[in-house]
């Protein structure tokens, strides 16, 4: 049996958009992932709210730098088959990143740091898939989470950048937003049918890396 890494942030953990609490195991995208894989790969979640791509976030007790956490995850779960990065929403906050130029290289990184970790037991190279997370959108709740200033024309951009990332390292590549819509709760997380469509959208993508 295949197994694939679902590296990430809020979106893969699951945060349910209405109560900010989590998703039902079925209903998060890794789930819907390997469901849609029929017993032929297993999907291991890694996800973490507020995790970026390559910077740091003091304002929480957690390890939000995703590139400083990565390759000890490679290391645990090694052999790993596939590894499918969505990143960068988190990147876009202001007081964090806010520039989808500099998030392009973090997400750089990261498709780096799979492709050259040091794998041992037998572990080759695993195949990347970098995801471009739903856009991010106006909220109808104004006690709710904020957007938090992050900008929407700013996010719309991440699609096209990590598309050529991507073609330049030699990974495959999804637009979560061309399947899922954010809740107008908060503007940036997921209802259940949202989250589960990026995981089934996945499916083919995945076989394809994974030869299947």
């Amino acid at each position: 049996m295949k197994t694939v890494l679902a590296f990430g942030d809020s979106l893969t953990f699951g945060t349910n958009a209405a109560t900010l609490l989590r998703h039902a195991y079925e209903d998060r995208w890794p789930s819907a992932l390997e469901a849609g894989l029929t017993g032929r790969a297993r999907v291991i979640a890694e996800g973490l709210g507020g995790r970026t791509t390559m910077f740091d976030d003091y304002s929480t007790a957690a390890d939000r730098n995703g590139a400083r956490v990565l390759p000890t995850l490679l290391a645990t779960h090694t052999p790993l088959d596939a590894v499918v990065i969505m990143l960068g929403s988190n990147d876009l906050k202001p007081f964090i990143c806010g520039k989808v130029s500099a998030i392009a290289v973090g997400m750089r990184r990261l498709v780096q740091i799979v492709q050259t970790h040091p794998y041992d037991m037998g572990g080759t190279v695993p195949a990347v898939i970098i995801v471009a997370p739903p856009h991010c959108g106006p909220s109808d709740n104004p006690d709710g989470l904020p957007v938090m200033d992050r900008s929407i024309e700013e996010w719309r951009k991440l699609a096209s950048v990590y598309a050529k990332v991507a073609q330049d390292n030699g990974a495959y590549f999804f637009d979560a937003s061309t399947v899922a819509t954010p809740s107008r709760v908060d503007g940036v997380h997921l209802d259940g049918p949202n989250t589960r469509a990026i995981g089934v959208a996945l499916v083919l993508i995945v076989e394809k890396a994974l030869g299947l």
